[in-house]
């Protein structure tokens, strides 16, 4: 990942400071003294602002806000609140005491890229490519495009597993209301949770470099960890791969996705954050 200068307009965080500090006052008999009332709610309304309009790079794209990754952050930090709370902002604030950060609770540039790198982290680290004997062809059944070559629907065989038993998961959730059939399977028509692509040869990528000169290396990585065939790239909603932001709010917004933010680890997947089709077995 490249780290690039983020400029936060200093303005727009002033005012996000008055704005918390002047909408909200302690409250009678909280037992809270006011000085902590008004560090919170600052933070509070901060990140109301940071959010959307936070500038900051990832793989040398710039990117405004962190309203996208909002699932994730969640996640991270163990809450449910709106992301312009102040329960939010003390969730962040005890993730920075415990990162090492500042707990100011307001999250800025600096906690935003340690987020990044706390997923980034915990990614494939091996991308050595799969030998034939680790790949098996997937039935076509499995594929969100139902006319996907045989030999670009190799997926390394514990990763299969593991992505049948998560399906399986993930059918078993009625909230979801994924359409399946009665052996707990996905069913034809149903395009969630579907493999786009699996496995790729390094001729293949190249090919996919070429063909998306403007991907850079947050989109189409010359050292892929699709290489190994443990990492899937499943259908989540909206335009099944395209990382216009447009696209990526839509798809962080779907239950599927959201499901798999919450249970996708118990299967040994973990999420590329930048894009929220793309998970890896690491197991």
């Amino acid at each position: 990942m490249k780290r690039d200068m983020v400029h936060i307009s200093a303005l727009s965080l002033v005012a996000g400071l008055f704005f918390g500090v002047l909408l909200f006052t302690p409250l009678p008999g909280s037992g809270q003294s006011k000085q902590t009332i008004k560090v919170t709610i600052s933070a509070a309304g901060a990140n109301a602002l940071l959010r959307n309009d936070l500038n900051w790079t990832f793989g040398g794209k710039p990117q405004r806000g962190w309203y996208i990754y909002t699932p994730l952050i969640n996640r991270l930090i163990n809450t449910k609140q709106d992301s312009a709370s102040r329960q939010f902002a003390s969730a962040v604030a005890r993730w920075q005491k415990k990162a090492g950060l500042k707990p100011a609770g307001i999250l800025d540039e600096e906690t935003l890229y340690a987020m990044i790198k706390a997923w980034q982290d915990a990614r494939l680290k091996d991308r050595s490519v799969a030998s034939p004997d680790q790949l098996l062809i997937a039935p076509i059944s499995d594929f969100y495009d139902p006319t996907r070559a045989e030999e670009l629907r190799q997926v390394e065989r514990k990763t299969y597993a593991a992505y049948k038993r998560m399906v399986a998961a993930a059918v078993a959730e009625r909230s979801l209301g994924l359409g399946h059939n009665s052996r707990g399977e996905l069913a034809p028509g149903e395009k969630y949770l579907k493999i786009i692509s699996a496995f790729r040869s390094r001729e293949y990528q190249e090919k996919l470099r070429l063909e998306s000169p403007n991907s850079g290396p947050a989109g189409l990585a010359v050292n892929s960890p699709h290489f190994t065939g443990r990492a899937l790239d499943v259908y989540v909603g909206g335009e099944p791969v395209d990382t216009q932001d447009s696209n990526r709010a839509l798809q962080v917004q779907t239950r599927v996705y959201q499901w798999l933010v919450r249970n996708a680890e118990r299967y040994g997947f973990r999420p590329y954050c930048y894009e929220p089709w793309h998970w890896e077995y690491v197991k």
